[in-house]
């Protein structure tokens, strides 16, 4: 029997990172969602039966943690990596706060997210 793909949701406001995260972790055999806000990504119905979500910091309409803020409130926990540049001290004690299970500074690279997402789906 195979394996069921696993369902990586990226959220990102800008789409040349949006297109180059979908390829290289489908690259990976994952299954990749992709939305240009936070409000797109609240906006899906199947949000529970997600495994990972990697999530942009700063986003114009609702920043990342507003995101995780609206996700706990309807009760769905899915594992968390957020993006930003550039990564202060101040994000990463957001983060922690958050429960973020990672948090990467822009530009990604090598197999950082790829191998952390996977971590975080363990």
């Amino acid at each position: 029997m195979a394996n069921k793909k696993k369902r990586v949701l990226v959220v990102d406001d800008d789409q040349a990172v949006l297109d180059s995260l979908k390829f290289a972790l489908e690259l990976q055999d994952l299954k990749v969602q992709t939305y240009a806000s936070g409000s797109h990504l609240l906006d899906d119905g199947n949000l529970a039966d997600a495994d990972c979500l990697v999530l942009d910091v700063r986003m114009p309409e609702m920043d990342g943690f507003a995101v995780i803020a609206a996700l706990a409130a309807r009760e769905i926990s899915v594992p968390v990596i957020m993006i930003t540049a550039p990564l202060t001290q101040g994000l990463r004690r957001q983060a922690r706060a958050a429960k973020v299970f990672s948090l990467l500074e822009k530009p990604l690279t090598g197999d950082v997210l790829a191998n952390d997402i996977q971590r975080a789906m363990v």
